[in-house]
Protein backbone atom coordinates (compact mmCIF):
# COMPACT_ATOMS: atom_id res chain seq x y z
CA UNK A 1 0.00 0.00 0.00
CA UNK A 2 1.55 3.39 -1.12
CA UNK A 3 2.36 6.03 1.30
CA UNK A 4 3.58 9.73 1.57
CA UNK A 5 7.32 10.53 3.25
CA UNK A 6 7.56 13.82 3.95
CA UNK A 7 10.53 15.96 5.47
CA UNK A 8 9.32 18.79 7.41
CA UNK A 9 11.08 22.36 8.19
CA UNK A 10 11.37 23.13 4.51
CA UNK A 11 10.23 26.38 3.20
CA UNK A 12 8.06 26.29 0.26
CA UNK A 13 8.58 29.20 -2.91
CA UNK A 14 6.68 28.69 -6.48
CA UNK A 15 3.95 28.83 -7.92
CA UNK A 16 0.92 26.16 -7.95
CA UNK A 17 -1.54 25.72 -11.07
CA UNK A 18 -4.96 24.52 -9.70
CA UNK A 19 -6.81 21.67 -11.21
CA UNK A 20 -10.63 21.74 -12.08
CA UNK A 21 -13.21 20.98 -9.73
CA UNK A 22 -13.78 17.55 -8.49
CA UNK A 23 -17.28 18.66 -6.61
CA UNK A 24 -17.97 20.50 -9.97
CA UNK A 25 -17.04 17.80 -12.43
CA UNK A 26 -19.32 15.33 -10.45
CA UNK A 27 -22.57 16.54 -10.98
CA UNK A 28 -21.43 17.70 -14.34
CA UNK A 29 -21.17 14.50 -15.42
CA UNK A 30 -24.16 12.69 -13.62
CA UNK A 31 -25.89 15.64 -15.63
CA UNK A 32 -24.56 13.99 -19.10
CA UNK A 33 -27.32 11.29 -19.09
CA UNK A 34 -29.22 14.40 -20.06
CA UNK A 35 -27.06 15.70 -23.05
CA UNK A 36 -26.16 13.75 -26.40
CA UNK A 37 -23.08 14.65 -26.95
CA UNK A 38 -20.50 16.58 -24.47
CA UNK A 39 -16.95 18.07 -24.12
CA UNK A 40 -15.49 18.63 -20.98
CA UNK A 41 -12.23 20.68 -20.29
CA UNK A 42 -10.08 21.12 -17.45
CA UNK A 43 -10.72 18.01 -15.65
CA UNK A 44 -8.88 16.92 -12.68
CA UNK A 45 -7.46 13.59 -12.88
CA UNK A 46 -8.61 12.12 -9.66
CA UNK A 47 -9.64 8.48 -8.77
CA UNK A 48 -13.51 9.79 -7.87
CA UNK A 49 -13.51 11.23 -11.53
CA UNK A 50 -13.01 7.81 -13.14
CA UNK A 51 -14.95 6.02 -10.35
CA UNK A 52 -18.22 8.54 -11.49
CA UNK A 53 -17.06 7.36 -15.41
CA UNK A 54 -17.01 3.76 -14.74
CA UNK A 55 -20.50 4.44 -13.47
CA UNK A 56 -21.17 6.04 -16.61
CA UNK A 57 -20.21 3.51 -18.90
CA UNK A 58 -22.03 1.02 -16.73
CA UNK A 59 -25.28 2.51 -17.54
CA UNK A 60 -24.41 3.07 -20.88
CA UNK A 61 -22.86 6.40 -21.65
CA UNK A 62 -19.62 6.28 -24.23
CA UNK A 63 -16.27 7.86 -22.62
CA UNK A 64 -13.41 8.92 -23.97
CA UNK A 65 -10.92 10.52 -21.87
CA UNK A 66 -7.58 12.58 -22.79
CA UNK A 67 -5.40 12.28 -19.67
CA UNK A 68 -2.60 14.88 -20.98
CA UNK A 69 -5.39 17.55 -21.93
CA UNK A 70 -7.30 17.18 -19.42
CA UNK A 71 -10.63 16.64 -21.69
CA UNK A 72 -13.34 13.87 -21.32
CA UNK A 73 -15.99 13.21 -23.85
CA UNK A 74 -19.25 11.55 -23.37
CA UNK A 75 -21.76 10.59 -25.82
CA UNK A 76 -25.36 9.15 -24.97
CA UNK A 77 -26.29 6.51 -27.10
CA UNK A 78 -29.72 6.05 -25.87
CA UNK A 79 -28.90 2.74 -24.91
CA UNK A 80 -29.35 3.04 -21.40
CA UNK A 81 -29.24 0.86 -17.90
CA UNK A 82 -31.13 2.65 -15.37
CA UNK A 83 -29.04 0.62 -12.99
CA UNK A 84 -26.38 1.77 -10.55
CA UNK A 85 -24.70 -0.89 -8.54
CA UNK A 86 -23.07 -1.08 -5.23
CA UNK A 87 -19.70 -1.80 -6.08
CA UNK A 88 -19.57 1.90 -8.24
CA UNK A 89 -21.47 3.80 -5.99
CA UNK A 90 -19.76 2.80 -2.24
CA UNK A 91 -16.63 5.09 -2.23
CA UNK A 92 -18.40 7.81 -3.77
CA UNK A 93 -21.44 9.68 -2.20
CA UNK A 94 -21.52 11.62 -5.95
CA UNK A 95 -22.86 8.43 -7.68
CA UNK A 96 -26.01 9.11 -6.24
CA UNK A 97 -26.12 12.11 -8.25
CA UNK A 98 -27.13 9.65 -11.33
CA UNK A 99 -31.03 9.21 -9.69
CA UNK A 100 -32.52 12.56 -10.81
CA UNK A 101 -30.99 12.69 -14.68
CA UNK A 102 -32.08 8.79 -14.85
CA UNK A 103 -35.64 9.14 -13.16
CA UNK A 104 -36.68 12.69 -14.90
CA UNK A 105 -35.59 10.82 -18.64
CA UNK A 106 -35.78 7.36 -18.54
CA UNK A 107 -38.37 7.62 -15.81
CA UNK A 108 -37.12 4.98 -13.48
CA UNK A 109 -33.62 4.16 -11.69
CA UNK A 110 -32.63 1.93 -8.86
CA UNK A 111 -29.14 3.36 -7.06
CA UNK A 112 -27.59 2.21 -4.74
CA UNK A 113 -27.31 4.16 -1.45
CA UNK A 114 -24.26 6.06 -2.04
CA UNK A 115 -20.31 5.65 0.25
CA UNK A 116 -17.73 8.13 0.07
CA UNK A 117 -15.91 9.77 3.59
CA UNK A 118 -16.51 8.37 6.47
CA UNK A 119 -17.22 11.91 8.24
CA UNK A 120 -21.13 11.76 8.99
CA UNK A 121 -24.23 10.05 8.25
CA UNK A 122 -24.97 12.24 5.18
CA UNK A 123 -28.70 10.79 4.83
CA UNK A 124 -29.78 11.25 1.44
CA UNK A 125 -33.61 11.87 3.07
CA UNK A 126 -33.52 15.31 1.11
CA UNK A 127 -32.59 13.98 -2.45
CA UNK A 128 -35.57 11.85 -1.84
CA UNK A 129 -38.16 14.24 -0.81
CA UNK A 130 -37.33 16.71 -3.57
CA UNK A 131 -38.10 13.53 -6.04
CA UNK A 132 -41.23 12.80 -4.03
CA UNK A 133 -42.49 16.49 -4.39
CA UNK A 134 -41.58 16.05 -8.34
CA UNK A 135 -44.09 12.92 -8.24
CA UNK A 136 -41.48 9.80 -7.80
CA UNK A 137 -42.67 6.64 -6.07
CA UNK A 138 -39.66 5.74 -4.12
CA UNK A 139 -38.92 2.83 -1.92
CA UNK A 140 -35.26 1.13 -0.37
CA UNK A 141 -35.34 -2.15 -0.75
CA UNK A 142 -31.70 -4.05 -0.30
CA UNK A 143 -29.37 -0.62 -0.16
CA UNK A 144 -31.18 0.39 -2.70
CA UNK A 145 -33.08 3.55 -4.00
CA UNK A 146 -36.01 2.29 -6.33
CA UNK A 147 -37.76 5.46 -8.23
CA UNK A 148 -40.13 5.39 -10.87
CA UNK A 149 -42.27 8.11 -12.24
CA UNK A 150 -44.09 6.12 -14.91
CA UNK A 151 -46.01 9.38 -16.57
CA UNK A 152 -42.77 11.73 -15.65
CA UNK A 153 -42.13 13.94 -13.03
CA UNK A 154 -44.11 17.36 -12.90
CA UNK A 155 -42.97 20.59 -11.80
CA UNK A 156 -43.26 21.57 -7.92
CA UNK A 157 -42.41 24.05 -4.86
CA UNK A 158 -39.65 22.65 -2.34
CA UNK A 159 -38.07 23.61 0.38
CA UNK A 160 -35.43 22.24 1.86
CA UNK A 161 -35.29 21.69 5.52
CA UNK A 162 -31.69 22.45 5.31
CA UNK A 163 -29.50 23.30 3.26
CA UNK A 164 -27.52 20.41 1.20
CA UNK A 165 -25.18 20.23 -2.03
CA UNK A 166 -26.33 16.96 -3.24
CA UNK A 167 -29.83 17.63 -2.76
CA UNK A 168 -29.95 20.76 -4.51
CA UNK A 169 -28.20 19.18 -7.33
CA UNK A 170 -30.37 15.83 -7.35
CA UNK A 171 -33.46 18.48 -7.50
CA UNK A 172 -31.93 20.71 -9.77
CA UNK A 173 -30.64 17.50 -12.17
CA UNK A 174 -34.57 15.92 -11.93
CA UNK A 175 -36.03 19.07 -12.10
CA UNK A 176 -34.47 19.77 -15.71
CA UNK A 177 -37.18 17.12 -17.21
CA UNK A 178 -40.06 17.85 -15.32
CA UNK A 179 -43.34 19.22 -16.62
CA UNK A 180 -43.80 22.96 -16.19
CA UNK A 181 -41.95 24.95 -13.63
CA UNK A 182 -40.41 24.01 -10.04
CA UNK A 183 -39.12 26.16 -7.60
CA UNK A 184 -36.41 25.13 -4.88
CA UNK A 185 -36.03 27.03 -1.96
CA UNK A 186 -33.73 26.99 1.01
CA UNK A 187 -30.88 25.32 -1.54
CA UNK A 188 -27.05 25.13 -1.78
CA UNK A 189 -25.54 28.18 -3.72
CA UNK A 190 -22.22 26.80 -4.22
CA UNK A 191 -19.90 27.61 -7.20
CA UNK A 192 -19.62 24.31 -8.12
CA UNK A 193 -23.65 24.40 -8.48
CA UNK A 194 -23.73 27.56 -10.24
CA UNK A 195 -21.46 25.69 -12.51
CA UNK A 196 -23.07 22.69 -13.25
CA UNK A 197 -26.37 25.72 -13.94
CA UNK A 198 -24.37 27.07 -16.89
CA UNK A 199 -23.78 23.69 -18.07
CA UNK A 200 -27.59 22.94 -18.06
CA UNK A 201 -28.40 25.97 -19.68
CA UNK A 202 -25.99 25.14 -22.51
CA UNK A 203 -28.44 22.36 -22.94
CA UNK A 204 -31.42 24.82 -23.06
CA UNK A 205 -32.90 24.51 -19.49
CA UNK A 206 -34.15 27.32 -18.36
CA UNK A 207 -32.34 27.99 -14.51
CA UNK A 208 -32.95 31.40 -13.00
CA UNK A 209 -30.88 31.69 -9.26
CA UNK A 210 -31.69 34.09 -7.23
CA UNK A 211 -30.00 34.40 -3.49
CA UNK A 212 -30.97 30.76 -2.47
CA UNK A 213 -33.99 30.37 -4.94
CA UNK A 214 -33.57 28.18 -7.71
CA UNK A 215 -36.29 27.88 -10.69
CA UNK A 216 -36.37 25.15 -13.53
CA UNK A 217 -38.67 25.47 -16.04
CA UNK A 218 -38.75 21.95 -17.28
CA UNK A 219 -38.03 21.47 -20.99
CA UNK A 220 -37.29 18.68 -23.59
CA UNK A 221 -34.10 17.16 -24.11
CA UNK A 222 -32.32 18.28 -26.98
CA UNK A 223 -29.94 16.41 -29.39
CA UNK A 224 -26.47 18.55 -29.76
CA UNK A 225 -23.36 19.01 -28.74
CA UNK A 226 -21.91 21.07 -26.02
CA UNK A 227 -18.26 22.52 -24.64
CA UNK A 228 -17.71 23.00 -21.12
CA UNK A 229 -14.91 23.86 -18.82
CA UNK A 230 -15.36 23.04 -15.44
CA UNK A 231 -14.36 26.09 -13.12
CA UNK A 232 -11.18 25.57 -10.60
CA UNK A 233 -11.03 23.74 -7.60
CA UNK A 234 -11.61 26.16 -4.94
CA UNK A 235 -10.68 23.79 -1.74
CA UNK A 236 -7.73 22.94 -3.55
CA UNK A 237 -6.57 26.73 -3.76
CA UNK A 238 -7.71 27.16 -0.05
CA UNK A 239 -5.47 23.95 0.86
CA UNK A 240 -2.33 25.80 -0.71
CA UNK A 241 -3.28 29.31 0.23
CA UNK A 242 -3.12 27.57 4.20
CA UNK A 243 0.26 25.74 3.01
CA UNK A 244 1.66 29.13 1.87
CA UNK A 245 0.82 30.50 5.11
CA UNK A 246 1.96 27.59 7.26
CA UNK A 247 5.86 27.65 5.34
CA UNK A 248 6.07 29.37 2.56
CA UNK A 249 8.65 32.02 1.66
CA UNK A 250 6.40 33.37 -1.11
CA UNK A 251 3.74 31.14 -3.01
CA UNK A 252 2.09 32.32 -6.16
CA UNK A 253 -1.80 30.25 -6.89
CA UNK A 254 -2.83 30.92 -9.97
CA UNK A 255 -5.72 29.51 -12.29
CA UNK A 256 -8.14 30.70 -10.05
CA UNK A 257 -11.28 33.37 -9.61
CA UNK A 258 -10.69 35.03 -6.54
CA UNK A 259 -14.26 36.30 -5.97
CA UNK A 260 -14.78 32.60 -4.77
CA UNK A 261 -12.25 32.61 -2.00
CA UNK A 262 -13.49 35.84 -0.53
CA UNK A 263 -14.52 34.34 2.74
CA UNK A 264 -10.85 32.45 2.56
CA UNK A 265 -9.00 35.28 2.16
CA UNK A 266 -10.60 37.36 4.64
CA UNK A 267 -9.91 34.83 7.37
CA UNK A 268 -6.27 34.64 6.11
CA UNK A 269 -5.49 38.35 6.26
CA UNK A 270 -7.92 38.74 9.71
CA UNK A 271 -5.24 35.97 10.70
CA UNK A 272 -2.31 38.06 9.90
CA UNK A 273 -1.25 36.29 6.64
CA UNK A 274 0.69 38.46 4.05
CA UNK A 275 -1.70 38.02 0.79
CA UNK A 276 -1.40 39.74 -2.41
CA UNK A 277 -4.78 39.29 -4.77
CA UNK A 278 -5.55 39.57 -8.41
CA UNK A 279 -8.59 38.85 -10.22
CA UNK A 280 -6.89 35.14 -11.56
CA UNK A 281 -4.10 34.46 -9.05
CA UNK A 282 -3.11 34.86 -4.83
CA UNK A 283 0.49 35.18 -3.46
CA UNK A 284 1.09 34.43 -0.23
CA UNK A 285 3.82 36.16 1.30
CA UNK A 286 6.32 34.70 4.15
CA UNK A 287 3.97 36.06 7.23
CA UNK A 288 4.96 36.04 11.46
CA UNK A 289 2.88 37.06 14.14
CA UNK A 290 -0.13 35.47 13.56
CA UNK A 291 -3.86 36.27 15.32
CA UNK A 292 -5.85 33.75 16.30
CA UNK A 293 -8.98 32.61 14.83
CA UNK A 294 -12.89 31.84 16.24
CA UNK A 295 -13.98 30.33 12.83
CA UNK A 296 -17.20 28.49 12.23
CA UNK A 297 -18.08 26.58 8.92
CA UNK A 298 -21.34 27.28 7.06
CA UNK A 299 -22.21 26.66 3.75
CA UNK A 300 -21.21 29.10 0.76
CA UNK A 301 -20.27 32.09 1.10
CA UNK A 302 -19.17 30.87 4.41
CA UNK A 303 -16.25 29.04 5.53
CA UNK A 304 -15.87 25.63 3.67
CA UNK A 305 -15.92 22.67 5.88
CA UNK A 306 -14.04 20.57 3.69
CA UNK A 307 -11.10 23.62 4.73
CA UNK A 308 -11.75 23.28 8.08
CA UNK A 309 -8.96 20.42 8.63
CA UNK A 310 -6.30 21.99 6.77
CA UNK A 311 -6.77 25.63 8.68
CA UNK A 312 -6.67 23.58 12.34
CA UNK A 313 -2.85 22.74 11.28
CA UNK A 314 -2.31 26.69 10.71
CA UNK A 315 -4.22 27.20 13.99
CA UNK A 316 -1.57 24.83 15.55
CA UNK A 317 1.06 27.49 14.89
CA UNK A 318 -0.94 30.50 16.37
CA UNK A 319 -0.21 31.97 19.39
CA UNK A 320 -3.06 31.38 21.88
CA UNK A 321 -6.68 29.71 21.64
CA UNK A 322 -8.14 29.37 18.22
CA UNK A 323 -11.48 28.03 18.19
CA UNK A 324 -13.37 25.92 14.92
CA UNK A 325 -17.06 25.21 15.15
CA UNK A 326 -18.28 22.41 12.94
CA UNK A 327 -21.44 23.04 11.58
CA UNK A 328 -21.97 20.71 8.35
CA UNK A 329 -20.73 17.40 9.37
CA UNK A 330 -20.66 15.79 13.19
CA UNK A 331 -17.65 13.54 12.43
CA UNK A 332 -15.60 16.18 10.89
CA UNK A 333 -12.83 15.99 13.53
CA UNK A 334 -11.18 12.32 12.89
CA UNK A 335 -7.91 14.07 11.69
CA UNK A 336 -7.64 14.96 15.68
CA UNK A 337 -6.30 12.47 17.41
CA UNK A 338 -3.57 11.62 14.41
CA UNK A 339 -2.49 15.84 14.65
CA UNK A 340 -2.37 15.05 18.59
CA UNK A 341 0.02 12.45 17.77
CA UNK A 342 2.51 14.35 15.88
CA UNK A 343 2.25 17.42 19.34
CA UNK A 344 -1.07 19.22 18.55
CA UNK A 345 -2.81 20.57 21.55
CA UNK A 346 -6.84 20.31 20.50
CA UNK A 347 -9.49 19.79 22.80
CA UNK A 348 -13.29 19.06 21.15
CA UNK A 349 -16.04 19.98 22.96
CA UNK A 350 -19.31 19.36 21.34
CA UNK A 351 -18.69 20.73 18.22
CA UNK A 352 -16.31 23.10 18.87
CA UNK A 353 -12.07 22.05 18.62
CA UNK A 354 -9.96 24.31 20.59
CA UNK A 355 -6.36 24.73 19.06
CA UNK A 356 -3.81 26.16 21.66
CA UNK A 357 -0.54 27.44 19.99
CA UNK A 358 2.04 27.81 18.56
CA UNK A 359 3.28 24.43 19.06
CA UNK A 360 6.48 22.71 17.81
CA UNK A 361 5.14 19.23 15.40
CA UNK A 362 7.15 16.50 15.44
CA UNK A 363 7.08 13.90 12.68
CA UNK A 364 5.04 10.66 13.05
CA UNK A 365 3.69 7.56 11.52
CA UNK A 366 -0.33 8.62 10.83
CA UNK A 367 -3.54 7.27 9.82
CA UNK A 368 -5.53 9.54 6.81
CA UNK A 369 -9.34 8.87 7.99
CA UNK A 370 -11.00 10.97 4.79
CA UNK A 371 -9.79 12.84 2.01
CA UNK A 372 -9.58 16.74 3.63
CA UNK A 373 -7.77 14.76 6.69
CA UNK A 374 -5.95 13.11 4.34
CA UNK A 375 -4.11 16.49 3.20
CA UNK A 376 -4.18 18.26 6.38
CA UNK A 377 -1.71 15.71 8.01
CA UNK A 378 0.16 16.30 4.71
CA UNK A 379 0.49 20.11 5.72
CA UNK A 380 1.40 19.15 9.13
CA UNK A 381 4.49 16.90 7.78
CA UNK A 382 5.55 20.18 5.90
CA UNK A 383 5.93 22.14 8.87
CA UNK A 384 6.96 19.49 12.20
CA UNK A 385 10.48 18.24 12.74
CA UNK A 386 11.80 14.74 11.36
CA UNK A 387 9.71 13.22 9.27
CA UNK A 388 6.22 12.39 8.85
CA UNK A 389 4.52 9.07 7.57
CA UNK A 390 0.83 9.23 5.97
CA UNK A 391 -1.09 5.68 5.60
CA UNK A 392 -4.15 5.18 3.77
CA UNK A 393 -3.27 7.83 0.82
CA UNK A 394 -5.96 6.35 -0.89
CA UNK A 395 -8.29 9.27 0.15
CA UNK A 396 -5.82 11.68 -1.06
CA UNK A 397 -6.09 10.67 -4.20
CA UNK A 398 -9.62 10.71 -4.71
CA UNK A 399 -9.72 14.91 -5.00
CA UNK A 400 -6.18 15.98 -5.18
CA UNK A 401 -4.46 16.14 -8.63
CA UNK A 402 -0.44 15.62 -8.74
CA UNK A 403 0.25 16.83 -5.01
CA UNK A 404 3.47 15.71 -4.51
CA UNK A 405 4.43 17.00 -8.09
CA UNK A 406 2.77 20.45 -7.01
CA UNK A 407 4.73 20.94 -3.66
CA UNK A 408 8.26 19.50 -4.97
CA UNK A 409 8.07 22.44 -7.33
CA UNK A 410 7.75 24.57 -4.65
CA UNK A 411 10.76 22.36 -3.34
CA UNK A 412 8.65 20.67 -0.46
CA UNK A 413 10.39 17.25 0.22
CA UNK A 414 7.68 14.75 -0.18
CA UNK A 415 7.92 11.27 -1.72
CA UNK A 416 5.23 8.46 -2.29
CA UNK A 417 6.57 4.83 -1.43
Amino acid sequence: MQKLLIKGKKELSGTISISGSKNATLPILAASILATKVKLNNIPMVKDIFTMLELLKFIGIKVKVQKSNKIIELKNTGTINTLAPYKLVKTMRAGVLVLGPLLTKYKKAKVSLPGGCAIGTRPVDLHLFALKKLGANIKIKDGYIIAEAQKGLNGANIKFSSISVGATENAILAACGAKGRTVLNNCAVEPEILDLISYLKKLNFKIKVSDRKITIIGNKFVSKKINHKVIFDRIEAGTYLVAGALIGEKIIIKQINTKFLKYEVRVLKKAGVKIYKTKNSITIFKSKNLKNLNISTKPFPGFPTDLQAQLMVLMTQIKGISKIKENIFENRFMHVPELKRMGAKIKIKNKTAYISGPTNLTGAEVMATDLRASVCLVLAGLIANNRTIINRIYHLDRGYENLENKLKKCKAQIYRI
